[in-house]
Parts: structure tokens; sequence; C-alpha cells
């Protein structure tokens, strides 16, 4: 089938799509990496403007991906940091993406700019991880498990339980410094270099020239995200659906059926 590319959010790796690969499979040619500097990926050096983990290096590095393995048009759904990095490339690529589907998220801009006292003790971990080095570093490595898991008990649905194995591959990638580093390189370029190219984007009146699918999570993300993705793209659907954060594992099945409604002509 036409290829799709499916990206992983934080604090997870490729495995946050396997019970939704198991039912694209049969349609479609899937790619599924792991961002650069998570999981088993590695990533570039870091730099004192944070480009190296900027979302516009990640989705370079992808495209690259993509044309190694002779997909020249494919879809694309991401999910939180992976989402990110999707909407980035939807921009910078508009010729490379067939279809965009994002799943709880808006853009890194929209994110910071209404961020108040309240939605900032909610994603406490945006101005925590874009610390300067090595206090996140240090911190998190003191108990990485520990921390890992608060994050997931915070953001997954009410009675969710994540796959096992998925947990595991999220606790063996958090258990290496590098990836710890690698995540709180993603957040500092979150907070810096990926605003000036989002706020450069919206200042020429860039704007993704695809239909948009929104998946949301109502009990991580109980208001509607379509209004913020207007003064970027015209064509809009939203589906919410009841769950938490972690939408590809607690949802599988809803997801896997949304993304197949979006990508059904083939690219």
């Amino acid at each position: 089938g036409p290829p799709l590319l499916l990206l992983h959010g934080f604090p997870q790796t490729r495995a946050a799509w396997d019970g939704v690969a198991q039912r694209l499979l049969p349609q479609y040619s899937l790619v599924i990496p792991d961002l650069p500097g998570y999981g088993a990926s590695q990533a570039p050096d870091p730099t004192p403007a944070h480009d190296s983990q900027s979302k516009r290096r990640m989705a370079a590095t992808l495209i690259a991906v993509m044309t190694a393995l002779g997909h020249q048009r494919f879809f694309l759904a991401g999910h939180d940091r992976g989402g990110r990095v999707a909407y980035r490339m939807a921009l910078d690529w508009p010729g490379r993406v067939a279809g965009l589907a994002l799943l709880d998220i808006m853009t890194t801009l929209d994110t910071w700019e209404a961020m108040d006292w309240q939605a900032a003790l909610a994603a406490y971990h945006w101005p925590f991880l874009a610390l300067p080095p090595p206090t996140p570093e240090r911190m998190i490595g003191a108990d990485p498990a520990a921390y890992l898991d608060h994050l997931i008990d915070r953001w997954k649905g009410r009675g969710a339980a994540l796959p096992a194995p998925a947990l595991a591959a999220y606790h063996a990638a958090f258990a290496k410094p590098a990836v710890i580093a690698a995540m709180c390189e993603d957040y500092r370029a979150g907070a810096d270099i990926d605003i000036r190219h989002d706020r450069a984007d919206r200042t020429a009146g860039r704007r993704i020239d695809l239909p948009l699918l929104v998946l949301r999570g109502v009990q991580y993300a109980p208001r509607p995200m379509a209004a913020h993705w207007r003064p970027w793209v015209d064509q809009i659907e939203e589906v919410a659906l009841d769950c938490g954060h972690f939408i590809a594992e607690e949802m599988p099945r809803e997801t896997a059926a949304a993304l197949s409604r979006l990508f059904a002509v083939p690219c």
C-alpha cells in the first residue's frame, strides 16, 4: 500500500505505534522510526542554538530517510513531539506530504503564547526540560524510571494502562543518559529556534496546503484544538476520543480507523 510515516512523541519510542501498526499494516507500507535521539536513534551533537534538535532538522533527517527508502510522497501522522516534526515537514517540504494527521498538539508557538500560570502547572515539563544543561539531565538521571512513570501517570486516561511491551521500551530508552540529554535538547529547541521558525512562517503567511486531521484525547486536552489550527490550514477535521494523551496506545483501534479514513486515497 501507500507509504505512511508514523512519528511518536515524548517520552516514548516507536513502540507507541505498535497497536495502530498491527491494524494498518495490511493497507500501508509503514515507516516507524525513533525520533532522532529517542529510543535507539542517535541525536546530533548539541549546539548553542539548539538547532541540532530543532524540528526543522529532525524533519530534514526523516525526509532523507523516506527518500532513501524510495518514498517521494507519503502520508504522515505525528503525536506530541512527533506531531511538531510532522507539521514542520508539511510546511518545509509541502510536495512530499500527501496527507497529515496530528495527535494532541497545537503549534509550538501557539502553545507558548497560550501558556498562563494554569497551563504552566499542567505542562511544567516544557520550561523544566528547556532549562540549561546539565540541571534537568541530572535531576531526571537521579531516578529516570520514577520520572518516566510520573509523566505517564499524569497524562494517561482514567484507568488506562499502556501496553507492557511499550512501557518496557520506554523504560529501556529512559535509562540511557544520551536519550535524556537528547530529549532535553528537543525541549530547548522548542523554547528557542522552533518558536523562531514558527513565528517566521506565521509572519510570512505560510500555510499547510493539506487536509488536516486533529485527534484529541479529551481527558488530557478537554478544549477543542481546531480553532488554533485555522490560521495555519484551511481544511480541518477534529476527532475527540475519550482517552488521555497516549491516544495511539490507549485507543489503537479508533486511531487506526481515523487514519484510514483520512489516508484513503493512494498518494
